[in-house]
């Protein structure tokens, strides 16, 4: 039984060691410079000009919303094909009417425009 602690002790030890390690590399081997136009944030290479954050337009939270959706579809789509054969008719059912209400949702999103990129 303690061998088992010595080891979980052990692996603790060294993972916090090498966190530590890790954290400070950077600080120890990384470049120096004192030159002030390299500490500027910078994206994809041009200068910001601007110093307010414009606000994002409400069509990359919808984009968002409705991938989670059909991503959470997927999640219960795999366990329900591994069981299928045990599930029988009435699983078959149970899916068609998930998988039916997902279908009038993106319908509904689609005919809204939701999908529609401009």
């Amino acid at each position: 039984m303690s061998h088992n602690f010595l080891a979980l002790g052990l692996l603790l030890f060294f993972s916090v060691i090498l966190c530590l390690l890790l954290l400070m590399m950077p600080r120890l081997f990384g470049a120096r410079s004192s030159q002030e136009h390299l500490l500027d944030v910078f994206e994809c290479g041009v200068p910001i000009r601007d110093a307010v954050q414009r606000r994002m337009q409400v069509r990359f939270y919808l984009v968002a919303l409705v991938f989670i959706i059909f991503d959470i579809e997927a999640v219960f789509l795999f366990p329900w094909a591994v069981l299928f054969r045990r599930l029988g008719l009435f699983g078959l059912v149970e899916m068609l009417f998930f998988v039916g209400i997902l279908t009038l949702g993106l319908a509904y999103v689609w005919r809204k425009g939701g999908l529609e990129w401009e």
